[in-house]
């Protein structure tokens, strides 16, 4: 779905290789100081600039020469071979910025942007004042550390970084590059942007493959990060599978953020999630199957047969046992929404549910549920000719067993509240009165709210879950009809 806005259907997959990791789980080693690189002091009562320092000729010269030797050892470490000389090139913050500028601010990546921003505020994991196309922006500005850009095939160096805080990001991207030369980096995430937005019928499978640019950039960005732990513990003579424990730290870092990523710091839940998925998950999955394997299986392998959705990076053993998940049944989109125009549609992944319940009950909570996700999508529309209108969404989400399910529902409907600002408990029979929502661990059954953007359907049965928020009550029993089943929805 939404996990889209950071990982590949809104954004160009590869213009987030330079934001954000480095700056973050490197802090120990690479630590970058508002002086070092020349920000504002993140103290609001002051509105003094440091001067920003720039390197030298001579470590502009070192810089260059390390390319080669770090190329070389990147290329040891994951076995793809070195079929042609990286380009290097040094660019100061104006041309980051101006690189930034542009590729948000490319038409169809600001329109994608609005769709995915407008959905994530109706599921609460973003505020509704809150501006993502700015956010994002503002966000790469600040932690970008140097990136390889697939198109000119060149490794883009910074002027206002020491050589030694560079050497580990240069480790990473020269991975990057790696990739790039054995796979093509470009068609690989390319093959995975799938906008279906721009598909007049979408089918199971395209809801399927919608999480297949998070996977893929996953197993991207997890290769580089082993790549940068080995090249980080080399020198104690020390790798990620010597030394595993290294993960865990850096994984912390990355949530955490440093004392002046102050963007990064004071973003939404979901956006700290998101932007560090590829990068956390990923550097799990690769090293699990590095355990298992070989550097072959662990890379190119990987490479060539990538896993497709966030629930095979999450659980890496859904992908070694080649886990086939029963596709959804999907509603009659045409005819159920025939009144409404659609705003948007795709997949509600393991990661999207992960932050869902992390966000509503919690880490733990989060933790012990997620794994049993089986499947999930959303729809959104608003009523034919009303562009201005509240925007209504179907959502359908599928569980391992009954018991999970319900466990969902519960966390759902207690997220409600917190969601809009005027919630009502509609009791259809008020000689059964309901037990209230803040004391449900589950739900079973079907459970309707009024709120000031319409009424909130959830409807549990077996092991699916059917929401409807906002859209009339009946289209809401049409759609149950079509996902339960008539006896089911009656």
């Amino acid at each position: 779905m939404v996990i889209g806005v950071i990982h590949g259907r809104d954004i160009p997959p590869r213009l987030f290789v330079c934001i954000l990791v480095f700056v973050l789980c490197l802090a120990s080693v690479c630590a970058e100081t508002p002086a070092s690189r020349g920000s504002k002091s993140p103290d609001n009562n002051t509105s003094a600039t440091v001067q920003e320092q720039k390197i030298s000729p001579q470590q502009a010269q070192e810089l260059f020469r390390s390319v080669d030797q770090i190329l070389q050892f990147a290329s040891e470490d994951t076995a793809l071979p070195i079929k042609d000389k990286v380009k290097r090139r040094l660019i100061d913050r104006d041309e980051v910025e101006a690189y930034v500028a542009k590729n948000t601010g490319e038409d169809e990546n600001a329109k994608r942007l609005q769709r995915s921003q407008l959905v994530l505020k109706k599921f609460g994991l973003l505020p509704r004042d809150f501006d993502l196309v700015k956010f994002l922006v503002a966000l790469l500005k600040e932690q970008v550390a140097g990136y390889y850009d697939p198109k000119t095939k060149t490794v883009n160096l910074l002027d206002w970084l020491d050589p030694e805080q560079q050497k580990p990001v240069l480790a990473h991207e020269l991975t990057h590059a790696l990739q790039d030369q054995s796979f093509g980096l470009e068609k690989f995430m390319k093959a995975a942007d799938i906008d279906l937005e721009k598909k007049k019928k979408v089918s199971t499978e395209d809801i399927e493959n919608d999480e297949i640019s998070a996977a893929r950039q996953a197993i991207v960005e997890g290769q580089a990060m082993v790549v940068l732990i080995d090249y980080m513990l080399k020198p104690f003579g020390q790798s990620l599978a010597t030394a595993p424990q290294m993960v865990g730290a850096l994984k912390q870092g990355m949530l955490a953020g440093t004392a002046d990523s102050v963007q990064f710091r004071g973003a939404p839940l979901y956006i700290k999630e998101a932007v560090t998925f590829p990068y956390r998950y990923g550097i799990d999955f690769v090293g699990q199957v590095l355990a298992r394997g070989d550097k072959q299986k662990a890379f190119a392998g990987l490479l060539e047969n990538p896993p497709h959705s966030t629930r095979q990076i999450m659980e890496p053993d859904a992908y070694l046992r080649h886990e086939n998940l029963e596709p959804m049944r999907l509603p009659d989109w045409k005819e159920i929404f025939k009144e409404y125009d659609r705003f948007d549609i795709g997949a509600i992944g393991e990661f999207d549910v992960s932050v869902i319940v992390d966000q509503y009950a919690g880490a733990e909570a989060s933790h012990a549920l997620y794994p049993h996700w089986r499947g999930g999508y959303y729809y959104a529309a608003r009523p034919k000719g009303q562009p201005d209108a509240t925007l209504s969404l179907f959502y359908v989400s599928r569980w391992s067993n009954a018991e999970r399910a319900a466990q969902f529902a519960a966390i759902y409907a207690k997220s409600l509240s917190k969601r809009y600002q005027r919630v009502q408990d509609v009791a259809e029979d008020r000689k059964k009165p309901l037990p209230p929502v803040a004391a449900l661990e589950t739900l079973t059954g079907k459970r309707e709210w009024s709120t000031e953007e319409g009424p909130v359907v959830i409807n549990t049965q077996g092991d699916t879950v059917v929401i409807t928020e906002s859209f009339d009550l009946q289209l809401a029993e049409r759609v149950e009809m079509e996902v339960f089943g008539a006896a089911a929805a009656k």
